[in-house]
């Protein structure tokens, strides 16, 4: 999601310079669904899942990382690719959001479209265990079925407060009123 979210924003720079002073309506108009894609992404993906997966991750890792992050993935994945991954995501994020003003969509098609990403994934993690008789994450194998639709539940309620968040601080920094 990051690397798809920072590619979009590189590309909407890359076009906005290249079409500074060109007066092609075409163009313009390309920039425009451009920047609403990249927007639409910060609001919906980059900012709640980067700063879930960031506290979640950590937060786990630091009661007990073997529910997370086994050590024995310290063998494939050098630390630096794990800080990559579930570190540097949330002040790159924050940086975006202070440096480029973001219009969030209305608050019930943002939440809808956070709950749909959140029960697709929750989805697609459930699938991969029922192929292959493995949890993605191990924490998932020491709860009960019960116990996992709550978590998934309360993960859901989770991302959709950080959707809130993201809003509320995008607002605030750009002294946005809706």
């Amino acid at each position: 999601i990051q690397a798809v979210f920072f590619g979009i924003c590189v590309l909407t720079d890359l076009s906005s310079l290249l079409t500074r002073g060109n007066d092609s309506q075409e163009q313009e108009r390309q920039l425009k669904k451009l920047i609403s894609l990249r927007d639409w992404m910060m609001a919906v993906l980059a900012f709640p899942v980067g700063v879930f997966v960031v506290t979640m991750f950590w937060s786990i890792y630091i009661y007990d990382r073997e529910l997370v992050y086994p050590k024995l993935l310290d063998n494939f994945i050098p630390a630096w690719l794990n800080h990559g991954m579930h570190t540097t995501v949330l002040p790159f994020v924050l940086i975006e959001m202070r440096t480029t003003h973001h219009q969030y969509p209305s608050r019930s098609c943002g939440l809808a479209a956070v709950c749909t990403f959140a029960v697709g994934y929750i989805l697609w993690v459930c699938w991969i265990h029922h192929v292959t008789g493995v949890w993605v994450y191990p924490l998932l194998e020491h709860l009960s079925p019960g116990v996992k639709i709550i978590f998934f539940a309360g993960v859901t309620v989770i991302i959709n407060i950080f959707y809130l968040v993201g809003e509320v601080l995008n607002n605030y920094i750009w002294d946005t009123q809706k």
